[in-house]
């Protein structure tokens, strides 16, 4: 059994794929990945094999300043089109697909999918996208919040609005060309009716929604890389650290001075994450150290803290270490996973995206607290592991009974 892995973004959205290929693999299937060029060195670290798709997403997102509204619509445009070239050589003689990532690339996979007759499956990664009645959606990506009078239903049939303002044009120019009728449901089309959500139930639950959803736990593997020799020795040289990053977005300004300088205050050292960002120490004294990529499962766990963006890898990683969080929330799911990180008691979600030397303070008082550690310790061990197997298993399952033409 062959199956085509898709996605698009940076190694936020590639990970779970890794990790969902490597338990194909497993169970005797046959999995490839198609991701941006960045993810190869990633791919290429577990055997999986890789279809390079689309442009660098680390060359797209750190540029002089973020992507204004009209960039992000030519990129988007551009993305779908994208699938449309480049997945077919790649799906020919595949029994399925599984999509994730941003809407506009996962309709151009749905459509090749669709023109090959392989059944396609899409998931999520944070629970607040599932479409649902009883909980309104996120807005769309670069739009203000809806009122809070808005019904439900009408928040979300303006996301899908929303989605066919953007998506609508170019999505039909390029089925009407391999001989496909035209989409107006863009997010039924994308999502379809039986979506996965690839995120922890403890963590993210499931909300209540009227699809045939699943949740089958985070996508992760077991990293059994070693921490770099002069890590370890920093580690050994004194008390736990704070660890600061980014990840693979444009950092707020002056991120890493305030950082260091309200970690410092609290008696503290510092682990700094260069990320896409490239934030740098602000002076050469020996109570900091900078990481590149890094084995994030182990080095978690010796923190006192951990100050991260929010994205859905990065939370489910540090949650599951037992550190406790500060997460200054910038985009998308980010504020969502911020909000549970608080509910749960085990850590602060920042007000805003911007930190304050006094702001960020403050949230670390709270974080280094005995009992914000006691409290994310007792939390990490009713996380699942069996996230990726479970998808695993399901997906053979589905393909194996019912062998449909296209999930929807």
């Amino acid at each position: 059994m062959r199956v085509l892995l898709s996605t698009s973004g940076s190694r936020g959205d590639v990970e779970p794929l890794v990790a969902l290929a490597v338990r194909l693999r497993e169970l005797g299937a046959e999995a490839r990945v198609c991701a941006p060029p960045d993810a190869a060195d990633r791919l290429a670290e577990v055997g999986v094999p890789m279809v390079p798709v689309g442009r660098s997403t680390r060359a797209m997102s750190t540029g002089s300043r973020p992507p204004s509204r009209e960039d992000m619509a030519r990129i988007m445009d551009e993305l779908i089109a994208t699938q449309f070239d480049q997945l077919p050589a790649a799906a020919e003689g595949c029994d399925a697909v599984v999509t994730t990532g941003v809407l506009a690339a996962a309709i151009g996979v749905r459509s090749v999918a669709e023109k090959l007759g392989i059944p396609y499956f899409y998931a999520f990664y944070c629970p607040i996208y599932v479409p649902s009645p009883y909980y309104a959606p996120p807005p769309p990506l670069g739009e203000p919040p809806a009122p809070d009078v808005t019904d439900i239903r009408a928040q979300w049939d303006r996301n899908n609005r929303s989605a066919y303002q953007r998506y609508g044009d170019p999505l039909n120019s390029r089925r009407a060309a391999i001989g496909l009728a035209p989409v107006e449901d863009v997010f039924g089309f994308g999502y379809t009716d039986r979506p996965w959500v690839a995120a922890d139930p403890v963590l993210a639950p499931l909300g209540p929604t009227d699809l045939d959803a699943v949740q089958t736990g985070a996508w992760t593997l077991p990293d059994e890389r070693p921490l770099p020799a002069e890590l370890e020795a920093f580690l050994a040289a004194g008390s736990p650290p704070v660890y600061v990053g980014f990840g693979s977005l444009h950092a707020p300004a002056g991120a890493a001075e305030v950082a260091i300088g309200a970690i410092r205050a609290q008696g503290r050292r510092v682990v700094l994450s260069r990320g896409w960002a490239d934030l740098a120490l602000v002076d050469d004294q020996d109570d900091c150290f900078a990481v590149g990529e890094v084995n994030q499962q182990v080095l978690f766990g010796r923190m006192a803290a951990v100050v991260h963006h929010g994205g859905a890898g990065t939370t489910t990683a540090a949650t599951r270490a037992g550190v406790p969080q500060v997460v200054v929330p910038q985009i998308a799911d980010q504020p969502y996973y911020a909000s549970r990180v608080a509910e749960l008691g085990v850590g602060v979600a920042h007000d805003g995206p911007a930190p304050t030397f006094d702001s960020l303070s403050a949230a670390l008082i709270t974080a280094l607290a005995p009992e914000t550690r006691e409290r994310a310790g007792a939390l990490a061990g009713t996380l699942r592991a069996d996230g990726a197997a479970v998808a695993a298993e399901l997906l053979l399952d589905v393909i194996s009974r019912e062998k449909p033409a296209v999930s929807a």
